[in-house]
């Protein structure tokens, strides 16, 4: 997976442009899980982790995919730590909500929700 732009809900002066790259592995139950590596919107490395659900056909469109992640986040140090819940010595809970289009077999989009920080645009290629 790549993210090439995150849009957030408020202005900073101190955000930076988030990209993200990633792996993530579909079940053929729909579970998923993977792992993302980013700057974070104050220029710190930082990696997501995570585990988590895939759903389909739950609208008319067969394209239509909705995408829910729960896992742990990494990145948030020092003057930033405040930044998201929970944090520990840069280590806090992490949870994404998405909502995906099916191109073709291999390619598809999603928009992911952040919690209440921003949303970003994803793009997949499935290596299958």
């Amino acid at each position: 997976m790549f993210s090439p732009y995150t849009m957030h809900f408020s202005f900073d002066s101190e955000h930076k442009p988030v990209v993200a790259l990633g792996l993530q592995r579909e079940e053929p139950d729909g579970f998923v899980w993977g792992g993302a590596v980013f700057d974070n919107s104050f220029g710190q490395p930082s990696a997501y982790a995570f585990g988590g659900k895939r759903f389909y056909d739950w609208t008319p469109w067969k394209p239509v995919f909705a995408e829910l992640t729960a896992g742990l986040l990494y990145g948030y140090t020092g003057q930033y730590r405040n930044k998201v819940p929970l944090n520990y010595k840069g280590f806090s809970p992490g949870a994404v909500a998405g909502i995906g289009w099916q191109f073709s077999r291999t390619i598809a989009a999603q928009i992911n929700l952040l919690g209440t920080s921003a949303v970003m645009l994803q793009l997949s290629v499935d290596l299958n």
